[in-house]
């Protein structure tokens, strides 16, 4: 459960990096930690998901772009999108992430952020993502 929190906290985390324009600074970290009492362990792991997103967002953005047949990356949801990132990220870059766990970490937490549709869509994406992985595409 500590890397679904995880999950869910760089969810947030690039939401809302995205949204109000900014950086990812410490600042930004010491507020977003402030009011939440969590260990190490799970800051830890959400800092690299954040951070590894972001340094390969143009990348991830555009295997998405290639398996969301008729959808704009604009066009999606803000949350949608940003669950896509980090699901891609672990998808391509994660080795020691299975990747069936990624794609059912990514259902579980659009399930809890955003609506049922947004999980079989993003499950849709992802999968398709995986296939295209593993077929050299």
């Amino acid at each position: 459960m500590k890397r679904r929190r995880s999950r869910e906290y760089a969810l947030q985390l690039l939401f809302q990096l995205e949204l109000s324009e900014s950086e990812l600074t410490g600042a930004v970290l010491d507020k977003f930690w402030e009011p939440l009492n969590e260990d190490e362990e799970v800051k830890s792991f959400t800092l690299d998901l954040v951070k590894s997103t972001l340094s390969h967002i143009d990348e991830l953005d555009e295997i998405i772009q290639k398996c969301a047949k008729h959808w704009s990356l604009e066009r999606m949801a803000a949350i949608d999108r940003n669950i896509l990132r980090e699901a891609t990220y672990e998808l391509h870059f994660r080795k020691d992430i299975p990747a069936q766990v990624s794609i059912n970490e990514a259902i579980e937490v659009a399930k809890k952020f955003s609506t049922q549709e947004s999980a079989s869509f993003i499950n849709g994406i992802l999968d398709k993502i995986s296939r295209n992985k593993k077929s050299g595409k």
